[in-house]
């Protein structure tokens, strides 16, 4: 019975009652006290539950309102992640797929139909798989969004390269119950990577070659940004005792300049025989290409920079020359048969800036690394590292 009978029925009983009761009530020959006591309260539950049907009828109306409106959201939301630009797939656990949008099915090749029950890992190639399973562990572990850069196949096995996010989703109880994942195709932007990796040359083909000898101090102009072709470049600035702080290393291949940074004191100075070009900042701005050339490189920057503020927030002074070393192996070591030698001389006085100590504390740890043959020097006074992890 839906609602609108049942609304009729009880109208026409509430009537009906109405009327039993009037004509019950001026019939001369019933008394009033006669009248049952349960025909008065059978007339007034009938009117309650008019008015309940009533309520019922509006609660019902507003359900089917909302049940629509729902409907239409739905529809919405269906439609923006058919359509999405990008591929979006939802599968269980398992990586079996259970629902897949028009621009993954034609990413991966394959009808909307019968991408839906395949595993996911069958479109990954196989010696792709086991780097997939490892970060869908720790995804597991740490319900962080993985983001990563695999290989994956089409149908007919055409390889293409792809960024993927990837979400973990659990029902109330906390119980993993699905994976969530957007797929890019970024091939085209791999090989424009790897054409401007090939084209570094083209930074500094034509343009003026600036050249800085071994401990001079290299003229900073908040236009323009140095990038260096050869050579090691030291970044510093000063505390207000006086004494210098290691901020950075400029290798080859990388880029430095006071817009990059926001310190009233910077200064730059070769730790070698350099050779800079400079680059303006607008042209950088101008140029689409020369932007995606150098961010990466902007970026190497920063990281080493914070690498650097690590090792000044370590509490040891031992510690902090750990780790100093250890970031000067990465960034200027070179292989040799008695370790990894630093291509650059550090004085004692450029690591105890870096370590935010005293030349006399350096030197004196130092000694203790040598003697424990951790380290040694070569005929230049260069630092060998031996076995130093």
């Amino acid at each position: 019975m839906n609602i609108e009978n049942f609304i009729q029925r009880t109208e026409v009983l509430h009537k009906r009652l109405a009327d039993l009761c009037q004509t019950a009530s001026v019939l001369p020959w019933i008394q009033e006290d006669l009248l049952p006591l349960a025909f008065k309260e059978l007339y007034n539950s009938s009117k309650i539950v008019q008015l309940a049907a009533e309520e019922l009828y509006q609660q019902n109306e507003e359900l089917i309102q909302t049940r629509n409106w729902l409907e239409t959201e739905r529809q919405h939301y269906q439609e923006l992640f058919e359509f999405a630009p990008d591929a979006y797939l939802v599968t269980n656990t398992e990586t079996i797929i259970q629902e897949a949008n028009f621009t993954a099915a034609k990413l991966f090749n394959v009808s909307k139909q019968f991408l839906v029950g395949k595993p996911m890992i069958n479109f990954v190639p196989l010696e792709e798989r086991q780097h997939l399973r490892n970060e869908l562990i720790q995804l597991s572990q740490s319900d962080r969004v993985r983001e990563l850069s695999i290989r994956l196949e089409q149908r007919h096995g055409e390889l293409f390269d792809a960024a993927l996010t990837v979400a973990l989703v659990r029902n109330p109880q906390g119980k993993a119950t699905s994976l969530r994942w957007v797929i890019r195709n970024i091939t085209e932007r791999k090989q424009l990577e790897l054409a401007v990796v090939k084209n570094d040359s083209d930074l500094f083909y034509d343009r003026p070659v600036d050249k800085h000898s071994k401990g001079e101090t290299i003229p900073l102009n908040p236009l323009v940004i140095w990038y260096v072709c050869q050579g090691l470049v030291k970044l510093s600035t000063y505390c207000e005792t006086g004494e210098e702080v290691l901020l950075g290393l400029a290798t080859t291949g990388m880029v430095f300049g006071s817009s990059l940074t926001s310190l009233n004191i910077y200064q730059a100075t070769a730790l070698s025989d350099v050779e800079l070009v400079s680059i303006y900042a607008a042209e950088i701005a101008a140029s689409p290409t020369l932007s995606h050339t150098l961010l990466p490189k902007i970026n190497q920057r920063l990281q080493q920079t914070e690498s650097f503020l690590v090792i000044c927030g370590r509490r040891r002074v031992q510690e902090r020359l750990h780790h100093l070393l250890q970031l000067l192996k990465r960034e200027v070591g070179e292989t040799v048969a008695e370790g990894t030698r630093l291509s650059v001389r550090f004085t004692h006085e450029d690591i105890a800036s870096a370590c935010c100590t005293t030349r006399v504390t350096i030197t004196r740890l130092m000694g203790k690394l040598q003697e424990q043959g951790v380290i040694s020097f070569d005929l230049k006074k260069h630092i060998i590292l031996k076995d130093f992890d």
